[in-house]
């Protein structure tokens, strides 16, 4: 009989709110939200419709909280359309190896004055977070996280979805549960999937067998 995989949810602890952001990671977070508002504001460039901020500081406690209880079954994480990339940052100060994916160029260049600003040795890919095939497990094809025409980021990193221990992402709404499907058909056994659903929604899963 084949196994079959499923998402078990892992709730946050109810102090996690309550965990005090060091002065340094505050400081940088606040500097990207200025930078991310500026660009936003801009009216001289084209705006992504799809970027939208997540909110950093329970980015921060709810990975640091992950790496803290030492939740995950190895040290890789990658950040899901990456945008400005500041989780990828904060994934990475906080000692683990990161990838962020982006697929529009306008944002890498962004991405990379992040890393910078964070002296995070995050690697940036020019590429589409699902991978081949994951399209087809969408429900609704006017998803923004479908139709991105790049190459895939797995080719370019020459990894596979399951060589990562922890997987961040921003679904749109509704996008959710796609989302959890491309992790639970492509993602690591043991691996974890964070989805930052909206204000003060913020989820975790562990990919195992029943």
């Amino acid at each position: 009989m084949r196994n079959r995989t499923q998402l078990q949810p892992i709730d946050f602890p109810s102090s996690l709110d309550a965990q005090k952001i060091p002065e340094d990671m505050h400081a940088l977070i606040t500097q990207s939200q200025s930078r991310i508002e500026a660009f936003q504001d801009r009216w001289d460039q084209p705006q992504v419709e799809q970027f939208v901020a997540s909110d950093y500081e329970m980015a921060y406690r709810a990975i640091r909280w992950v790496v803290d209880e030492r939740l995950m079954m190895g040290n890789r994480m990658v950040e899901w359309g990456c945008g400005f990339a500041v989780v990828a940052a904060i994934g990475s100060q906080l000692g683990l190896d990161v990838f962020g994916i982006e697929a529009e160029s306008i944002l890498l260049r962004q991405a990379r004055q992040t890393i910078t600003d964070f002296d995070a040795p995050v690697d940036l890919i020019h590429g589409n977070f699902l991978p081949d095939g994951a399209e087809s497990l969408s429900h609704h094809p006017g998803f923004p996280s479908l139709g991105h025409n790049v190459r895939s980021a797995y080719e370019i990193m020459g990894l596979d979805l399951d060589d990562f221990s922890l997987v961040f992402g921003y679904p749109w709404p509704g996008e959710e549960v796609f989302h959890q499907a491309v992790f639970q058909k492509y993602g690591a056994p043991g691996g974890l999937l964070m989805l930052f659903c909206g204000p003060n929604d913020l989820r975790l899963w562990r990919k195992t067998f029943p």
